[in-house]
């Protein structure tokens, strides 16, 4: 039995149907253009660094702004994605690292698949990539996994109240412990430790893009 989240599950009310006109069609750059953090920043090589002025503001939660949020985590997605994916050919991996990378590799492209299938024709499409020194050696790659992994998990954590449908909130959380597990074996492979406090701090979309940013990962 698969274990993807379909669109029907869910989507039971129609709620991300009724909202796919709001941002069906959307490039990538269209998407990050129209939820844009008040500033025009670059993400890498020209896309607007970008995020949704209602939701970073606390404001009510909507269903379109349950689209809002899904693709937000698409992209990160994307990212760690092909992140182990080009780890895994780059960077000489070898042992448990690899083990690990290409399990949570496999865990990275289901989470991509699943928010694809829930969002449909609403979903943005795949940036481009350049990792260049990250996957460059095992220690570029660990160091790198780990602040990827801690990222996402404050993201996902960030927006939880953010969102208006139940089910959603469902999908979410089901993929926000699966990142947390993620952040916790990478660092133990980085000799850090796993869970180094009893509380984490979550992140807001804007400082969770500022990130992002820095690390000039993608490229348009």
């Amino acid at each position: 039995m698969s274990d993807l989240i379909t669109l029907d599950v869910v989507d039971q009310d129609g709620a991300i149907r009724e909202a796919e006109e709001a941002v069906a069609g959307d490039s990538r750059a269209d998407f990050f253009r129209k939820a844009a953090l008040g500033g025009a920043a670059t993400l890498g090589g020209g896309v607007l660094l970008s995020g949704f002025p209602s939701i970073a503001l606390g404001a009510t939660p909507s269903k379109k702004n349950d689209v809002k949020i899904l693709n937000y985590a698409l992209t990160l997605e994307y990212l760690e994605n092909e992140f182990y994916i080009q780890a895994i050919k780059s960077a000489g991996l070898t042992g448990e690292n690899l083990a690990v990378a290409k399990v949570v590799q496999s865990h990275e492209a289901a989470h991509v698949k699943t928010l694809k299938t829930v969002l449909g024709k609403s979903a943005v499409k795949k940036p481009s990539f350049a990792f260049g020194q990250a996957v460059a050696n095992q220690t570029n790659f660990l160091k790198t996994a780990v602040t990827l992994e801690d990222t996402g998990v404050a993201a996902y954590a960030g927006q939880g109240t953010n969102i208006k449908q139940k089910a959603v909130v469902v999908a979410a959380l089901s993929i926000h412990s699966v990142e947390a597990r993620h952040a916790a074996l990478l660092r133990r492979l980085n000799n850090q430790n796993g869970a180094p406090k009893s509380f984490d701090k979550a992140k807001s979309m804007k400082s969770v893009l500022a990130a992002v940013k820095q690390t000039g990962f993608i490229k348009g």
